[in-house]
């Protein structure tokens, strides 16, 4: 059934936002690099590789320079008008794509590349390939902020690697083991939601049972009791 309605919103949604999304693929191709997508292999449902679709938003050596994979705020590689598309999440529309192949579900955990997959132990790997990944999800709306996170980190691969991940792990466990109709639907109603209200502090009290987070990341993602 969650995909019926993967089909049915991602087809919907594309039709919606073609004004949106022409202009933006014109004036992509006229500016920055004159790239419109950017494709990146992310590791999918059955650790099957699968092209990410992205608007280009960075430099098209990023992977190769710096933090790689892992972006940071205020991250030199993000062209001017990637900057823009990524504050208001317009970089992630053409995912709509992914979902509607089959490659993706509006709900998941997030798709992640080889290097930031990698840092979840084994078991939460075994966990997390046994369903597709999502536009949105429980690590995505509870990590929103993540760049702001990693922000003014000494060592920022180093701070993902060993907060970010094990924790954002727990919770794309959390999400497998909870995987229904009505989650997905409270995911859905909560991202629109926190991208409404960034500072809203719903997710804590919409999916009771959330895993805490450890004490180095409760302020810095607006952790409710």
């Amino acid at each position: 059934m969650q995909r019926f309605f993967d089909i049915l919103f991602s087809g919907l949604a594309l039709l919606v936002l073609s004004p949106l999304l022409v202009p933006i693929v014109i004036f992509l191709k006229m500016t920055g690099e004159g790239e419109v997508f950017y494709l990146q292999d992310r590791i999918g449902r059955s650790g099957k590789l699968f092209k990410l679709y992205k608007f280009a938003t960075m430099l098209k050596n990023s992977p190769n320079i710096a933090t790689g994979t892992v972006t940071v705020k205020d991250d030199p590689r993000v062209l001017p008008a990637g900057k823009f598309l990524r504050k208001t999440k317009i970089n992630e529309l053409p995912q709509l794509l992914n979902i509607f192949f089959g490659d993706m579900s509006v709900v998941g955990p997030r798709p992640l590349t080889a290097q930031t997959f990698n840092a979840y132990s084994h078991d939460i790997q075994q966990i997390v390939k046994q369903v597709r990944p999502g536009l949105s999800g429980i690590g995505s709306i509870i990590f929103r902020g993540e760049e702001d996170i990693l922000a003014g980190e000494a060592s920022s691969v180093d701070f993902y690697n060993n907060s970010i991940a094990p924790y954002k792990g727990l919770l794309e466990e959390w999400y497998v083991e909870h995987q229904s109709l009505r989650t997905y639907f409270a995911v859905i109603f909560v991202t629109v939601w926190v991208v409404i209200f960034s500072k809203s502090t719903l997710a804590w009290s919409a999916f009771p049972g959330l895993p805490p987070p450890p004490s180095n990341l409760r302020n810095l993602l607006n952790y409710q009791i």
